[in-house]
């Protein structure tokens, strides 16, 4: 069986493909590094992380993106022997405006080398690409239109792609403007027995979401959309475990069964906070005798049959990181720069990552954060810190991370006479608390710090050599969900929540001089809850 969702945490707007006996799910990835999250599977059932794809400067660059920008929705297929990535990096989306450049990369495998990116066009975002029986290419786009007067979702959109020369051709032609729900966006297109299915998502990305299916003998419409309603969604029933279902993509087995990969969300309460962000879930797909593809019941499920398949189990991930790989593992993220030797190593001190200071909480050009996803609700993370503060503007420890404006931080810090203290720091769509929380700590000893999650709530604990301690502190871990970042003013949008939870090693040099600190593990462990 598959259990639901297969991809947990922040793992959204998954692109599913097959080639050969390989399946694959690319994700989106916004303002973390490495750009667009890979994941294996040969049997639907079993899942490993690959990876990013776009990990260096020369594929991908993120600087000053906002919250929640960066990479959306990427589109990823196959032909000419090659893996064709196509994504968005959203620079700007606030105050009506998008700016929202576009580009397409490709490789011989799946682990690279990928091309240098080449850009397409910036008229709108979740780009995909559809490879025809006849050998000709077509990218597809939900348009956005910026005029104040008019619907900024203005549809799907189709113009023909030249694999060869990798530009665009002739005109843009829209195909539909989706159903009555609106928020026509997320287009994937598949040939089947003469027909072109059309299948978008619908109703935004929150619990109206959706995605519906439409159909057409001729690739350019008109379309016509599912008599029977939506594909998939959870906006009719608040009591099923997975909402906000919706952003389908569908593939089919070497069996001959189809799938589809899809957002959920879990939240803690009905209708309430996802603090573990959007996840990806898998459903069987069937076709009616009409020619219709149709989820079971048209909502999500939990636990669903698996395709048959041979079983291909993959060795269960560490829950530990001890530092003595050449390069950090596929779990982990890097905020907004890539993990270049400029400012992070796994070298200059054996058996420890060091990572130099970077800006403030708030910097989009060079934070030094590296992270990794909540997966549970319920879930602990630990490490082991070396760090000689020398001013209150040396910081370094672990945080519960949403974005710049939404986290929690356990740090070692000097504090105004030179002495080692550990603190601790929230904050709240932009307003930070400084907990009344100091503990002296031995000068050059290590700390091991240590973040729980126990649903709605976060603790802090620390070992400065004398055992554990808790910090007298129960903080709010919702405020690390989408419905938390969101930020609306006078009716006008200004921070976006769309990522998810992440718990991370964080450090911060304030005045600019050179400090670094050295983490000698971080395990990552599952509680129960």
């Amino acid at each position: 069986m598959i259990h639901n969702p297969v991809l947990r945490g922040f793992e959204p707007d998954p692109a599913i493909l097959r080639v050969g006996d390989d399946h694959y799910i690319a994700t989106s990835t916004f303002e973390w590094y490495p750009g667009v999250r890979l994941h294996h599977s040969r049997d639907l059932v079993n899942w490993r992380a690959l990876g990013g794809v776009l990990d260096t400067r020369r594929l991908l660059d993120l600087t000053g993106v906002p919250d929640s920008g960066g990479i959306w929705a990427p589109g990823l297929s196959y032909a000419d022997g090659l893996f064709h990535l196509v994504f968005t990096v959203v620079d700007t989306y606030a105050e009506g405006g998008k700016d929202l450049p576009n580009y397409v990369t490709t490789a011989p495998s799946i682990e690279g080398p990928w091309s240098d990116p080449v850009p397409l066009h910036g008229r709108g975002f979740d780009v995909t690409l559809f490879h025809d029986e006849d050998g000709r290419s077509w990218l597809l786009n939900m348009r956005f239109d910026w005029r104040p007067e008019h619907d900024m979702f203005a549809g799907i959109e189709l113009q023909e792609y030249d694999r060869t020369s990798h530009k665009l051709l002739g005109r843009p032609r829209t195909i539909t403007v989706g159903t009555a729900v609106g928020v026509a966006e997320g287009p994937h297109l598949y040939r089947r027995d003469g027909w072109y299915y059309l299948v978008h998502a619908e109703g935004g990305t929150g619990y109206e979401h959706g995605a519906a299916v439409a159909r057409s003998r001729d690739l350019f419409g008109p379309y016509e959309p599912d008599p029977a309603g939506p594909l998939l969604t959870s906006r009719h029933d608040p009591r099923l475990k997975l909402q906000k279902a919706g952003h389908c993509s569908l593939v089919e087995t070497a069996s001959g069964q189809w799938y589809a990969a899809h957002i959920v969300a879990r939240p803690y309460t009905e209708r309430g906070r996802c603090v573990l962000g959007r996840e990806t879930a898998l459903q069987p797909v069937t076709w009616t005798e009409d020619a219709w593809p149709r989820i079971a019941n048209a909502v999500p499920a939990v636990i669903v049959a698996a395709p048959d398949l041979p079983p291909a189990p993959f060795p269960a991930p560490c829950t530990a990181d001890h530092f003595d790989a050449a390069v950090l593992g596929p779990d982990w993220s890097t905020l907004r720069r890539p993990a270049d030797e400029d400012w992070l190593s796994l070298t200059e001190r054996p058996g420890s990552l060091r990572i130099h200071g970077g800006q403030s909480p708030a910097g989009r050009r060079a934070p030094s954060l590296v992270a990794r996803r909540v997966k549970s609700a319920h879930c602990s993370f630990e490490t082991r810190l070396a760090f000689d503060p020398r001013t209150p503007d040396h910081l370094a420890g672990v945080t519960a991370y949403y974005n710049t404006r939404n986290w929690h931080y356990l740090y070692v810090t000097s504090a105004d006479d030179g002495s080692r203290v550990l603190r601790a720091l929230s904050c709240e769509q932009g307003a930070r608390t400084a907990h009344p929380v100091e503990v002296p700590l031995i000068p050059g000893a290590h700390v091991v710090l240590r973040a729980e999650l126990d649903g709605p709530v976060l603790r802090f604990s620390y070992d400065s050599g004398a055992g554990a301690d808790a910090l007298p502190l129960e903080l709010d871990a919702t405020v690390l969900s989408d419905e938390a970042a969101d930020e609306i003013h006078n009716g006008q949008l200004r921070v976006l929540g769309f990522t998810g939870a992440m718990l991370g090693l964080w450090v911060q040099d304030l005045d600019g001089a050179g400090v670094h600190a050295d983490f000698g593990y971080a395990t990552y462990e599952v509680m129960a809850g």
